[in-house]
């Protein structure tokens, strides 16, 4: 009977230990989740434009041909340089042929390597606005198809907000839509080398007789105070 008795009491001490240990593991378990959630909240990363290098920062823009856009942009006085390329599709490696096909999503596009101390992204995008035809929808002059369409690419907020409120005033002022699309910069891929400072290289070419140049002078004339002082007279 005494053995009985003991026996019990062990059992019982036993099933004592192992629910204080249960309890006590659960306490943990909601310290912890308590502790994790008295843990700040991670901040939501803003968005932010390419990083500066050596003080000059990139900018992005599609407006029908790119030998035509990438002409006009370098005669901007602090533009250092004008890359053509492409833009605003959902294909890897996008070549030239595949790109005017239409199937690529891509419009020709530019990348604009500027100083922002002397020339802003809001000077920018009047370049853009005062260069071509804001309310031809996919194309510019005689280009068209979805690879020649109007695209202005932010990649912050303020860039955002600067592109809308500009696209608003212009339709307001012009009392028509305006056919760029403003597209989140994701991705730019520079454009085969042969294309690179077209208008510049091949002055003679038909093309670049008929519609770049002329594109070329008429925004030069519309916009003297921005031109380069080496490019005034080109």
């Amino acid at each position: 009977m005494q053995n009985n008795i003991l026996v019990k009491i062990l059992i019982l001490s036993v099933l004592m230990t192992l629910l204080s240990f249960s309890c006590n593991s659960s306490q943990k378990a909601a310290s912890l989740s308590e502790g994790e959630m008295k843990l700040p909240k991670e901040k939501t990363t803003k968005e932010k434009a390419i990083p500066m290098q050596d003080g000059m920062a990139k900018a992005y823009f599609a407006s029908g041909c790119f030998w035509c856009v990438e002409a006009v942009y370098e005669s901007v006085k602090g533009v250092q340089e004008s890359i053509s390329g492409y833009s605003g599709g959902h294909t890897q490696n996008p070549t030239y042929e595949a790109s005017n096909t239409g199937k690529t999503g891509h419009a020709e596009a530019v990348e604009i390597i500027y100083d922002p101390e002397v020339v802003s992204f809001s000077s920018l995008v009047d370049v853009y606005f005062g260069s071509q035809d804001p309310t031809q929808v996919n194309g510019q002059g005689p280009d068209h198809g979805s690879q020649y369409r109007s695209i202005i690419f932010y990649q912050n907020e303020e860039e955002k907000k600067i592109i809308e409120e500009k696209k608003a005033a212009l339709a307001k002022q012009l009392n028509a839509e305006i056919a760029a699309e403003v597209m989140k910069f994701e991705k730019f891929w520079v454009g085969e080398d042969y294309h690179q400072n077209y208008e510049r290289r091949h002055p003679n070419h038909p093309y670049i007789q008929k519609v770049s140049i002329p594109r070329l002078n008429r925004f030069k004339q519309k916009f003297p105070e921005l031109l380069k002082d080496e490019s005034a007279g080109h």
